[in-house]
């Protein structure tokens, strides 16, 4: 049963589903800034298995930015879906120049910041069209005490929030070990 769960997931992945403003109900909603320019806010299932075996499905969202005009013409409805997929883009610069805070990566619930030394890395999520698209991730090439890598240096803060935010998840790997 699960596996047909998978296969369904893994088949539903390849659609992105345009989403509703919650406040508005709009699917394409206007800057609040300037009302000339706006986004349409697109998710996706994505099923994952880390590098313990865990399933995990994760809910992407990205938005679709352009003037309201071009997005109103492109026909974008609440419920829609899209070829296509969401993708994630890591960097050590910020995406955005004037909010620098903006899209900083955080391991899971913790909040703390992955960093790569003294650099914080930040984190992105872009829909593309082709559903061949890959995710643009900085390498993992930090080892952990796991045998593992990563693609921050900071894993010993990272994990000692962990321990505090999730110790019935830590207790579920040690029995499952």
């Amino acid at each position: 049963m699960w596996l047909n769960q998978f296969k369904s997931n893994q088949k539903s992945m390849k659609k992105v589903t345009v989403t509703a403003d919650k406040d508005s109900g709009l699917a394409v909603v206007p800057g609040p800034n300037n009302p000339l320019y706006g986004y349409v806010r697109v998710e996706q299932l994505r099923t994952e298995i880390d590098i313990k075996g865990w399933v995990k499905n994760r809910k992407a969202t990205a938005l679709i930015l352009g003037s309201v005009a071009e997005l109103q013409d492109a026909g974008f409805q609440a419920g829609q879906e899209l070829e296509g997929k969401i993708i994630f883009k890591e960097q050590l610069t910020p995406f955005n120049k004037k909010d620098p805070k903006k899209d900083l990566k955080e391991a899971g619930k913790t909040k703390v910041v992955c960093m790569v030394e003294d650099k914080p890395i930040y984190r992105k999520a872009f829909y593309s069209q082709d559903a061949e698209a890959q995710d643009d991730l900085l390498p993992a090439k930090y080892p952990t005490s796991t045998g593992g890598k990563v693609s921050h240096t900071n894993s010993e803060a990272i994990k000692a929030a962990h321990a505090k935010v999730s110790k019935r998840e830590q207790a579920a790997n040690l029995d499952l070990e």
